[in-house]
């Protein structure tokens, strides 16, 4: 039995959360999301408690049972606190700048880069080398984040990229250590 699955998951005060059919709304103080859920795995929600259970022991049921429960877990952490990654920018002359709802990044190309901010995301920058972006949304905020890294993503050479704040890059030697 999944792990993950069995967890019980407890809704903080301010949060609200709704279940119709295998539809989950979340609404907090940060916002609402909703996600359709598959209909082999019950979502019940008693007394604050949200569990889930699997219909049946078939292998797609086992690997839907624990992503259902982190996806709801992922849900409720987001409308209640909100997700947030932060960027460093690393190199002579790589910066950003924002430029209304788009981040402009200048990283070693002979042309900067414009990439569009989506929708229900922040992105601040306190310094042109530092991103920070947050949002409700787990997923959205991650992957926006990768794509922002995918840009110039960092050298093990130089140590020179866009990476993630706290992200270490093992560094490698160069040509001038073999001899």
């Amino acid at each position: 039995m999944s792990r993950i699955g069995k967890r019980i998951l407890n809704v903080p005060n301010g949060v609200e959360l709704t279940i119709e059919n295998s539809n989950v709304t979340v609404k907090g103080k940060l916002g609402q999301l909703s996600f359709q859920f598959s209909p082999l795995i019950k979502i019940t929600y008693e007394n604050n408690e949200v569990k889930t259970e699997r219909l049946n022991e078939e292998k797609t049921t086992k690997q839907l049972h624990g992503t259902t429960n982190a996806l709801i877990h992922n849900m409720i952490i987001g409308v209640s606190k909100g997700y947030k990654k932060e960027i460093e920018i690393k190199g002579v002359g790589y910066k950003a700048t924002l430029m209304g709802n788009k981040i402009e990044i200048i990283a070693g190309y002979s042309h900067p880069i414009q990439i569009e901010i989506p929708v229900g995301l922040k992105a601040e920058l306190p310094k042109p080398t530092n991103i920070i972006i947050s949002g409700i949304d787990k997923q959205l905020v991650g992957e926006f984040a990768a794509n922002i890294r995918k840009i110039r993503r960092p050298s093990p050479y130089s140590g020179k990229g866009i990476m993630y704040k706290g992200e270490i890059i093992r560094r490698k030697e160069g040509k001038t250590a073999a001899k």
